[in-house]
């Protein structure tokens, strides 16, 4: 009941614990957690306490329907009113937090425990105020907590009924089905809450992997899978409703000189400057991608192959432009094969290997050269 108006920690970052744990409670990594972990007993402060005020609510009006409340009232504000407080500060002053926090928890259990035989087992408010305490172990997220709590919660039970000896009295009067109430509506609307904030963040974060999924992280642009699904797409609709595109496949040239001679940190930053290069010198409804290695690969949507000889050209001539702030002497070229699509292409890998065999007839005539498979298009004059 402790955390009955708080479902989850804010942004649900509360850890869980490891699977076995040790002797005295459930295990957790101490002071070497995150900040986060650290200011969850902030987060529960104030959620502890409105939860126990309207737990206390629920304790007086069974007090008050068996006529006990002026013999528990004191314990009963100790319970519901104090310990709130007493909880706040054990785990502020603590020097692990979170493990003092795990421990209020406990705690909590422990009270619902005292106070079922002391409401003479009434069934609303016991099975209610228990129910509510149980769950919210579950919904911290700490593996097993909820298993914790049973034997202190049954232990205070069965002690404080051996002690008292209450009697049975399971009914439960108007007046206490009211002050219910408010305790199952809040719970129920911070449960909600609760479930509303982990559906967005964890739609968030799909989102997130998908984007990390489509784009390749030391060039930003798209992975290999994204450009292949885009490619392929490309090439229905060219099949479907005659659309042309074009494929390029872009390859750095001596590359492998470049990292054996300067080494990886070099070649990565050549591969991140040409990654850029490409970028900027494509269409907004164009897919650039990284291939693998030092080759990247560009499907040119509605596209013929005498624009996309002219997207190359710009390409390749960038290319030769780049300059590294390290080495400014390092010159770049690059070899470009470009594949129009055909009716012969009948898969991904068709169109594929077509760009493939145009790459290599540009590094076999040379490198630093566009080239074609099948014989290259008219392309008009630049003008001097």
């Amino acid at each position: 009941m402790a955390r009955g108006l708080h479902s989850a920690p804010p942004h649900h970052t509360m850890p869980t614990a490891p699977a076995t744990p040790p002797q005295h409670g459930p295990r957790h990594h101490g002071d070497n957690g995150p900040a986060s972990r650290r200011r969850t007993f902030r987060h529960i402060y104030p959620l502890r306490v409105l939860g126990m005020g309207l737990g206390g609510l629920l304790v007086a009006s069974v007090l008050h329907q068996h006529q006990a409340l002026r013999d528990y009232w004191a314990l009963a504000l100790l319970s519901f009113l104090v310990w709130p407080h007493l909880a706040y500060l054990h785990a502020r002053h603590s020097a692990d937090p979170f493990r003092a926090e795990i421990y209020n928890l406990l705690i909590d259990s422990a009270l619902v425990g005292l106070w079922v035989p002391l409401m003479h087992f009434n069934l609303l408010p016991s099975v209610v105020l228990a129910a509510v305490t149980t769950y919210d172990k579950f919904s911290t997220g700490i593996k097993r907590l909820w298993l914790y709590s049973l034997p202190g919660m049954f232990g205070t039970g069965v002690l404080v009924t051996l002690l008292a000896r209450p009697g049975l009295q399971l009914e439960s009067s108007l007046t206490v089905i009211v002050c219910t109430l408010p305790l199952i509506i809040v719970h129920s609307l911070a449960v909600s809450v609760a479930s509303y904030r982990l559906i967005r963040t964890v739609a968030r974060q799909n989102r997130q992997l998908e984007a990390m999924r489509r784009t390749d992280t030391q060039t930003g642009l798209a992975a290999r899978s994204h450009w292949q699904e885009q490619a392929s797409d490309s090439l229905e609709r060219f099949h479907a409703r005659h659309e042309p595109a074009c494929l390029l496949m872009i390859d750095i040239d001596h590359f492998k000189p470049i990292n054996d001679l300067h080494g990886h940190t070099v070649g990565d930053e050549v591969i991140r400057a040409v990654g850029q290069v490409i970028r900027d010198c494509v269409r907004a409804h164009d897919h650039a991608g990284r291939y693998g290695g030092d080759e990247f690969a560009v499907v040119l949507s509605e596209t013929r192959a005498e624009d996309a000889h002219t997207i190359a050209e710009r390409i390749r001539d960038r290319i030769a432009a780049v300059r590294l702030r390290e080495l400014p002497g390092l010159r770049l070229t690059s070899s470009i094969g470009l594949a129009e699509t055909v009716r012969s292409q009948l898969s991904l890998r068709d169109w594929i290997n077509d760009a493939d065999t145009a790459l290599y007839r540009a590094k076999h005539a040379g490198r630093n050269q566009v080239a074609h498979c099948g014989p290259p298009p008219l392309v008009a004059p630049q003008a001097a």
